[in-house]
């Protein structure tokens, strides 16, 4: 029969040798659980957004190779001193035409840049890599960042600092000419129903030449541009004759002096 002393030191030693292996088993179930809910928290975050661009080439895309790029994980538009570019250019999604949705990405331009999103858009047949419709504008002076501009349409329909509902002039039908209801590059048939803010305060919330956040959010009628989660403008297009329910999106090149634009963590997400 062992000395019950002798028992006690051995079960103390154990006890000393086992200290540390608890505690390390214990750690790493801790650090487990911890990356289980960071990831978790992820899913949640990027739940229901489909990535448009891959980052390495510009598969999914279709535009002038020459003008656009891949770099690094940015999607880069660039015209040199050299480019003749006579019609505004398009990098269009190929991967359909979104009707309600959210779109987040990440913008970068020169100061001489002229650029924007396109969305509900129509291809033009007779203009190579041309759309027609809805624009969030861009520019590197940002004088239009964040308004609504429709490319080869109704021009301005809301300015930033704007929430504008839009109409169909009484005299206006599908025969009639756009250009009769447009003056200084803006829609006539628009109401101001609201003011998002000065249009110069908000201007300083846009960072110039540096990064910046954009995000659509389109539902029916409802056409909101947020520029670093800032709503910037707002349309509620009730133009029954020209307002547009899905089309394609695309990134603009503007013709204009040498410039560049870049754009990454480009989203989608279907509502």
């Amino acid at each position: 029969m062992k000395n019950t002393k002798d028992i006690t030191l051995i079960n103390f030693w154990k006890l000393i040798f086992l200290l540390p292996l608890i505690t390390v088993l214990s750690c790493k179930e801790k650090n487990t659980t911890n990356q289980e809910q960071k990831t978790e928290n992820i899913q949640t975050t990027e739940a229901g957004f489909l990535s448009l661009f891959n980052g390495k080439d510009l598969e999914g895309w279709e535009g002038d190779r020459s003008i656009w790029r891949a770099k690094n994980g940015v999607l880069i538009g660039e015209l040199d001193e050299n480019a003749t570019l006579k019609n505004n250019t398009f990098l269009i999604w190929k991967g359909g035409e979104p009707e309600d949705f959210e779109l987040e990405l990440e913008f970068r331009i020169s100061e001489s840049g002229n650029s924007g999103i396109n969305y509900r858009s129509d291809i033009l047949d007779d203009i190579p890599y041309a759309l027609r419709g809805y624009q969030a504008d861009i520019d590197g002076k940002n004088n239009y960042t964040g308004q609504n501009y429709e490319e080869r349409k109704r021009t301005t329909l809301a300015y930033r600092g704007e929430k504008a509902e839009i109409t169909s002039p009484p005299n206006l039908n599908e025969s009639s000419s756009l250009q009769e209801n447009i003056k200084h590059n803006a829609w006539q048939s628009r109401e101001i129903v609201d003011h998002l803010g000065n249009p110069d305060t908000l201007k300083e919330e846009i960072n110039k030449e540096e990064w910046n956040s954009f995000k659509l959010i389109v539902i029916g009628n409802r056409l909101q541009h947020y520029v670093n989660g800032i709503l910037m403008s707002e349309v509620i297009d009730n133009d029954t004759i020209n307002r547009k329910f899905s089309g394609h999106l695309g990134l603009q090149i503007h013709v204009g002096p040498p410039m560049k634009v870049e754009y990454k963590n480009i989203r989608l997400k279907n509502l």
